[in-house]
C-alpha cells in the first residue's frame, strides 16, 4: 500500500492569508502544486496556521496540530508576532531575541522527531511600517521584523538539512526586477499580503516546497 505523503504549513497569519480570498492565498496554492507534483502519490497538505501566533504559543499546540498525526515535511515561518512591541509590553517584544531562535529550533527538533525528513523555513517579507516607533521603544516593527529575519537566517545557518526561503530578499528582487512598489505587494495594514503578495509567495516557494515532497515519496 502506497504510504500518504504528509506536509505541513504551520505559522501565522502569513500562512493563513488574512482578508484575501482562501483560493488565492500562497499556501492553498503551493498546497495544490504539491499534490499535483506528486500525482498520482497521495499527498496531505496540512495548513495549522493561525493568526496572530507566536513561537511560544505554536509549541503549546504542536502535540495536536503536528505530532499527533506526524509529517514527512514541514514549511515554518514565524516571526512578525514575536518582534512586535505592544502598549502592554513596555517596550520588550514579544518573544524575546533568545527565545525566538530557541523556540525556532525547538519546533524543527519536534517537528523532525515526529517524522518531518525535510524542513522548509521562511523569513518574513519586508512591511511598510518603518515609520513611527513602537509603544516605548525607538524602534520601528519593520527593523524589529529585519532583526528578527536575521535570528531566522541564523537559525537555518546552523542546520545544513534547513532549506531556508529567504522570503525579505526575494521581495527586494522582485521590486527591483518589476519596478513595483512595496505597498502593492502589501494590504493597506503595510503588514499582510496583497495578492500580488501572495504571487510573489508562491514565486519563491513552489521549488522548494515540491522539491521537498518529491523528495519523500516511494
Amino acid at each position: 500500500m502506497t504510504r500518504t505523503v504528509r506536509f505541513a504549513i504551520f505559522g501565522d497569519s502569513i500562512c493563513v492569508g488574512q482578508h484575501v480570498s482562501p483560493h488565492r492565498t500562497w499556501a492553498v496554492r503551493l498546497a495544490a502544486r504539491i499534490e499535483a507534483a506528486l500525482a498520482p502519490h497521495p499527498v496531505v497538505v496540512l495548513n495549522p496556521s493561525i493568526n496572530g501566533d507566536i513561537t511560544r504559543r505554536a509549541l503549546e499546540r504542536m502535540p495536536f496540530d503536528i505530532q499527533a498525526s506526524g509529517v514527512d515535511a514541514i514549511l515554518i515561518q514565524f516571526g512578525l508576532n514575536d518582534s512586535n512591541r505592544w502598549e502592554s509590553d513596555r517596550g520588550l517584544p514579544r518573544v524575546s531575541e533568545a527565545a525566538f531562535a530557541a523556540n525556532l529550533g525547538e519546533i524543527v527538533a519536534r517537528a523532525r522527531a515526529f517524522g518531518a525528513r525535510r524542513v522548509l523555513l521562511n523569513t518574513n517579507h519586508p512591511t511598510t511600517r518603518d515609520a513611527a516607533p513602537l509603544p516605548h521603544s525607538d524602534v520601528t516593527q519593520e527593523a524589529c521584523n529585519r532583526r528578527y529575519n536575521e535570528i531566522v537566517r541564523a537559525v537555518a545557518g546552523e542546520d545544513r538539512e534547513i532549506v531556508l526561503t529567504d522570503m525579505e530578499a526575494a521581495f527586494r528582487r522582485h521590486i527591483a526586477d518589476r519596478g513595483v512598489a512595496l505597498a502593492s505587494l502589501l494590504l493597506p495594514d503595510g503588514l499582510h499580503l496583497s495578492e500580488a503578495g501572495h504571487d510573489v509567495y508562491l514565486a519563491a516557494l513552489e521549488g522548494p516546497a515540491t522539491a521537498a515532497a518529491k523528495a519523500l515519496r516511494g
